[in-house]
């Protein structure tokens, strides 16, 4: 089940508008404690603006129990027992169900009720243009002393503790943390708040693959080389450098997604 095409035939375009319309100012740094600190870090500043409606806060839930892999590619979504589990009416649910759906995270079919998307090959090499363009250009404005120089510390900080705990799913998490704070190096609120839902489109793509240590264990140490380049004044070869890492990134994607569908079709 492919997410749908008409969201990623116009998702570049969308990216250029975002940054041609966004304003230069400083993003904020909030976190939350306990089981939902990486979250936090990673998206609670993304968005310029606090939910204001219960229907805003379900769908940002929902987002995040995407972008943590507690929703997987494929998983069918109970209302009922999801309504339940969070507490809330099935309309308010179905509200951020539409949300979602827009933004191709969720899939809806007549009778068979709602899914979470499965990314297709076209899918997944839109994302990767789109990650290149964003995060490319904003690392090679950046400059030592950013916060999101610091937000990048933290997340390779965070990756390293995952990794001693092999909890790789935290591992993964912290490595969206840390190309999250490479956008916030745009200084661009709007920017950032759009990453976030190309972060949970990208947390899909990462669900093809069965093996997060295979997928997450190498770019711990490819996201310290970026943070020392960036501490050295050298944003150039940190520049070039991650275009390269998204390019192996995107490969091992790719790769994943080949493998799954010969294995479904065989």
């Amino acid at each position: 089940m492919g997410l749908h095409p008409g969201h990623y035939q116009s998702l570049t375009e969308r990216v250029r508008l975002h940054v041609s319309l966004a304003p230069c100012q400083p993003s904020s740094s909030r976190g939350i404690s306990a089981g939902q600190f990486l979250y936090g870090l990673f998206m609670n500043n993304a968005a310029p603006t606090l939910p204001r409606t219960l229907g805003e806060s379900i769908t940002k839930e929902l987002r995040r129990m995407l972008v943590e892999g507690e929703l997987v590619p494929g998983q069918r979504l109970s209302e009922a027992a999801l309504a339940d589990s969070l507490q809330i009416s099935r309309n308010t649910l179905r509200e951020a169900f539409r949300v979602l759906t827009r933004e191709g995270l969720l899939t809806h079919e007549p009778n068979r009720g709602v899914t979470v998307a499965e990314p297709d090959m076209a899918s997944i090499i839109d994302i990767y243009r789109v990650r290149r363009f964003i995060e490319c250009t904003a690392i090679a404005q950046a400059y030592p002393q950013h916060p999101g120089v610091r937000h990048m510390r933290e997340a390779v900080e965070a990756g390293v503790k995952a990794r001693e705990a092999s909890d790789w799913v935290a591992v993964g998490t912290a490595n969206m943390m840390f190309h999250k704070a490479i956008v916030e190096l745009a200084d661009s609120p709007r920017l950032t708040a759009f990453y976030g839902q190309i972060s949970a489109e990208l947390r899909l793509a990462f669900g093809l693959l069965n093996n997060p240590e295979l997928l997450h264990s190498p770019y711990l140490d490819m996201n310290a080389a970026v943070l020392g380049c960036l501490d050295a004044g050298k944003t150039d070869e940190a520049t070039r450098m991650l275009e390269d890492y998204l390019v192996q990134s995107e490969r091992t994607i790719l790769a994943a997604f080949q493998r799954n569908r010969t294995g479904s079709q065989a």
